[in-house]
């Protein structure tokens, strides 16, 4: 696929560095534990949503809000919302994994899982953005396959107790791992194909046709005769996920996509499943087992791994 502009050349060939390792920045440190608490916190917050009310209806009037806050937003860091014609194209293609795969497929598959399981099951992202960055000649290295080794085990700890009710939801299984393809697959195009937006016009611009293709989908599956929410109940955690997730999360997650390798990126925000885990856990009543620790301890090494530059020879 190509893109005839100078400024945004949309070629598949270009070189690409090997990133062993990478050094975040304090301000993207922030962002990463912001992401994690709030991210790692909505799995419990969208399984009891979806109790309260249709979860496609539910998604697509988080994004509404969530748009609406991404402009007063903008507005008060005094950031242009405007995006450059030429950028439309591109930002559809990045627009169709990244935010309409993975946000139509996630929340219906939460629906059919416990939070925590479909927390685990969408952070397997990291394999299939590396399956995806080896499609167009990403390099992984040696500490990229050390660190996606690790967080896999630990996923599969984190499962070990839960397969048998995994069994028992194939549908939920299934749409939670097409929305961690699209996932995945999205955060390298991300890299692959670079924009010089800030990440707020970026999320933004990506709002609108994400809004359309969920409200369709929401007419389709679920009526036109849901109507508006009227207890608290069911509008507290559309606030969360406009505000938190939406208008802070993933903008957030895109800065950090637009700024490292797929690889770093992904096992960067692997602590958020255990944090989904820990959190459903609490909200039920549910003790965390010792394949949980171990899983913690596995994932801080795959991040410690991917981030903690070498020492210098």
């Amino acid at each position: 696929m190509h893109y005839t502009g100078a400024r945004y050349p949309m070629t598949l060939n270009r070189p690409i560095k090997a990133v062993p390792a990478a050094t975040l920045t304090l301000k993207q440190i922030q962002l990463l534990i912001g992401l994690t608490a709030l991210w790692g916190m909505n799995w419990p917050v969208m399984k009891y949503a979806v109790t309260q009310y249709p979860p496609l209806h539910f998604r697509t009037l988080c994004m509404l809000i969530g748009m609406v806050a991404m402009w007063g937003i903008a507005t008060k860091m005094n950031v242009s919302l405007k995006v450059p014609r030429e950028l439309w194209g591109r930002l559809a293609l990045l627009c169709i994994p990244n935010m309409i795969g993975w946000h139509l497929f996630c929340i219906l598959a939460v629906k059919e899982l416990s939070s925590g399981r479909a927390a685990i099951l969408g952070y397997t992202m990291p394999v299939w953005a590396v399956l995806s960055g080896l499609m167009f000649a990403h390099p992984v290295g040696r500490r990229g396959w050390v660190g996606l080794s690790l967080a896999m085990v630990a996923a599969m700890l984190l499962l070990s107790s839960e397969f048998a009710a995994i069994a028992g939801s194939p549908l939920g299984v299934v749409l939670m791992l097409i929305a961690a393809a699209c996932w995945g697959f999205g955060t390298t195009l991300v890299r692959r194909f670079p924009t010089d937006l800030h990440a707020l016009t970026f999320t933004h611009a990506m709002m609108p046709p994400t809004i359309v293709a969920m409200g369709a989908a929401a007419f389709w599956f679920e009526g036109t005769d849901v109507g508006m929410p009227q207890t608290w109940p069911q509008w507290w955690p559309i606030f969360y996920n406009a505000l938190g997730v939406f208008g802070f999360c993933q903008v957030a997650w895109f800065s950090l996509a637009k700024a490292l390798p797929p690889v770093v990126s992904s096992l960067s925000i692997m602590i958020i499943p255990v944090v989904g885990v820990m959190s459903g856990s609490f909200f039920l009543g549910e003790v965390p087992r010792w394949p949980d620790f171990v899983a913690l301890v596995l994932i801080l090494g795959a991040m410690a791994v991917i981030l903690v530059p070498r020492r210098a020879r």
